[in-house]
């Protein structure tokens, strides 16, 4: 269920947001930026899940490991 809200922005923030977001896409931007401040997502159980796509964690690996001798062959 959806609800409406009332704000009050600076008329420069507001143009700035038509620009760059688009008349009518206002309300999703907005709610896509502040849902992770609000709401109290299960973040320990995506993590977990993630954990469990084995190919997803291979590929992480390989990654991690290749940037390691990144690290390693530079001088200082």
């Amino acid at each position: 269920m959806q609800k409406k809200l009332t704000i009050t922005i600076d008329e420069r923030v507001y143009e700035g947001l038509q620009r760059a977001v688009g008349r009518g896409k206002i309300s999703q931007f907005i709610e896509v930026l502040v849902r992770p401040h609000v709401l109290n997502e299960d973040l320990e159980s995506a993590y977990k899940e993630m954990a469990q796509d084995e190919a997803r964690e291979a590929e992480a690996l390989e990654w991690s490991d290749a940037t390691i001798g990144d690290v390693n062959n530079e001088t200082w």
